[in-house]
């Protein structure tokens, strides 16, 4: 019996010692990944980034476009005794520096790898290439950065910048990792998503020298990266490059926008910048010299300039509130009393077509009156509120005081005051049209951004309504925009009501004596509307909005120049030249380009 049980345990032991030998066998000689290890090689798992996708403007030239360049990648768990001499000498940094990226990627991980050096270039890597042989632990990772072409449109196209903490917190999808670049301004961060594509992976065996050995497990884990889509903007190229030519040396902007799709054409918002100076290893510091600039050229001036007072060419939109709620009518006369509020000219006694177009103040001073206290006792407190919460309801059918959508990150919606905010300045109760009146003209508490003005002037071309204003008209093969920039947006005006004050501004551009004559194109009927801004801490601001041609629209502009007078100079011939160039394809009016280039319009 005691025999019978000595045989069995042997035979448990030998059992065992057989699996452990077969199992030791499978290890070292039949699986890859053991074998690997036991060669004294390492499996390296390399991202592949994807090719983000190109921008084009309207006819379809390259807006943006993909340089190759390369990053320095270490895992320090696999760095060996090497020569970190040569290893600096090679790479162009001091020993101090390298003990720095070395405990930084520490930090970050042993076992993964990180980026140790950012954006080598080309050249740089063909010199390096061949030696990397000789430092176990460091590879070479490619991936692209943008470049600009044409040096225009910076504002409108943003730039990439390396993924900081608080985003890659706050993704969600775990795409990011550390040292990723992300959009992190204008269309580049508007369609991030779209245009990043997704990311791809191999994995390939490396011995203990850096040697490449081949794909692990013959390529089966590897996968491919996934190309962003394309864009296609609604810029156009010649247009865009043309308006920021005659906006150097001015503070402003220039938007334009094609009324029957509400694609914008042009968006210049200046000072500008060259798109480049936000583009490679030089970034950090062109970067901090752009946001120091006190003309601060990174301020994006179309969409983020709301507290802009639109000035005279406001009173359009207070003639069309007025007529829709029947307190005045084309023939309407109003004499100027110079008594009550400032004017200009000669005029005395106009209609409403006269008084857009000679720009009355005390007309529209007392239009608005009519609106905001609809005939009642101007005294009694409670109807002004009334009366005002009813004129900022029209306002908001014009896409005032809220943001209008644009395909942009950082649109401010403008400053639309209502009862709310005379009721915290003065107390409920305590104001009354006097108060506000002001307001009449453009001014006071109003701000509107340019892209509202230029949407404002394609609701006029478009007699009530508008498309909300974006910048990409097609994504990828399938060519589609998001629904909304497909849908009319009406006013709350009768269409009727359109065709007074668009009569109006044809006399404002093409009669003598008009004050927006600098905009007037032979051939071509423009229909436009000078504007003054009051400024109290220096210059008045020059306003114009226009579009032409009068049937038919093609191009609704807004121009506002900063500190430039009156709106019949340096706005007026800027919005002249853009239409003209846009519907010529050439300037033909020299003397207004030579006048709008020379900055002279302070007299």
């Amino acid at each position: 019996m005691n025999q019978e049980r000595r045989f069995i345990i042997q035979g448990i032991f030998i059992l065992v010692g057989l699996v452990f030998v077969l199992r030791l066998f499978m290890i070292q000689v039949l699986e890859d990944d053991y074998r690997a290890k036991a060669e004294s090689n390492v499996v390296q798992r390399i991202d592949e980034f994807p090719y983000r996708g190109l921008m084009y403007d309207r006819k379809d030239q390259l807006l943006v476009i993909n340089n190759p360049i390369f990053d320095l990648m270490v895992t320090p768990y696999e760095v060996g005794l090497m020569d970190t001499t040569r290893f600096c000498a090679l790479f162009n940094m001091d020993k101090e520096d390298f003990k720095i990226k070395m405990k930084e990627a520490s930090n970050y991980s042993r076992v993964k790898p990180s980026i140790f050096l950012k954006q080598i270039s080309v050249e740089d890597f063909a010199k390096t290439q061949n030696y990397m042989v000789d430092f176990p632990g460091f590879f070479i990772n490619a991936r692209t950065v943008r470049s600009y072409p044409h040096t225009v449109l910076g504002h409108a196209l943003g730039y990439l910048a390396e993924i900081d903490a608080r985003q890659l917190e706050k993704d969600t999808t775990r795409y990011y990792k550390k040292a990723d670049y992300i959009g992190r301004s204008g269309l580049e961060q508007s369609y991030e998503e779209i245009l990043r594509g997704e990311r791809g992976v191999k994995y390939k065996l490396v011995n203990v020298r850096g040697v490449d050995k081949g794909a692990f497990k013959q390529g089966e884990l590897d996968t491919l990266p996934e190309p962003g889509e394309n864009i296609y903007t609604t810029i156009d190229l010649d247009l865009q490059a043309y308006a920021e030519r005659i906006m150097e040396g001015k503070t402003g902007s220039v938007v334009a926008i094609e009324p029957s799709t509400g694609e914008i054409l042009t968006m210049v918002s200046a000072p500008t910048y060259n798109p480049n100076l936000l583009s490679g290893k030089s970034f950090g510091n062109n970067y901090l010299s752009l946001l120091n600039d006190e003309k601060k050229p990174l301020f994006n001036r179309p969409i983020m300039a709301d507290v802009y007072p639109p000035g005279s060419i406001f009173k359009m939109f207070q003639a069309l509130v007025a007529m829709q709620e029947g307190l005045i009518t084309p023939a309407t006369r109003i004499f100027c009393n110079r008594g009550i509020i400032a004017c200009h000219g000669s005029h005395r006694n106009e209609d409403l077509s006269g008084a857009i177009k000679y720009s009355c103040n005390p007309y529209f001073h007392q239009v608005f009156r009519l609106i905001v206290n609809q005939n009642l006792d101007p005294n009694t407190f409670k109807d002004t509120e009334l009366g005002l919460e009813r004129w900022r309801s029209y306002m908001q059918g014009f896409g005032l005081g809220q943001t209008l959508g644009v395909d942009l990150p950082n649109e401010k919606p403008g400053r639309l005051p209502g009862p709310g905010l005379y009721n915290a300045i003065y107390g409920e109760g305590r104001w009354k049209f006097s108060t506000i009146y002001s307001l009449s003209i453009g001014q006071g508490e109003l701000g509107i951004s340019p892209l509202q003005m230029a949407n404002m002037t394609a609701i006029l071309a478009n007699r009530g309504y508008y498309y909300t204003p974006h910048l990409v008209r097609g994504i990828g093969d399938k060519n589609t925009i998001p629904a909304e920039f497909r849908e009319k947006n009406y006013s709350a005006i009768d269409e009727h009501h359109f065709e007074t004050v668009i009569e109006a501004m044809s006399r404002v551009v093409n009669e003598e004596g008009g004050t927006g004559f600098r905009a007037k194109i032979p051939g071509i009927e423009v229909v436009g509307k000078t504007g003054t801004s009051q400024n109290p801490r220096g210059e008045d601001h020059s306003v114009f909005i226009a579009f032409a041609p009068r049937e038919n629209p093609k191009i609704a502009v807004a121009v506002y120049v900063e500190n430039a007078g009156q709106g019949a100079r340096a706005a007026a011939a800027v919005a002249g030249l853009v239409i003209e160039k846009y519907l010529k394809g050439e300037v033909q009016r020299k003397n207004i380009e030579d006048f709008a280039l020379a900055n002279k319009f302070i007299f």
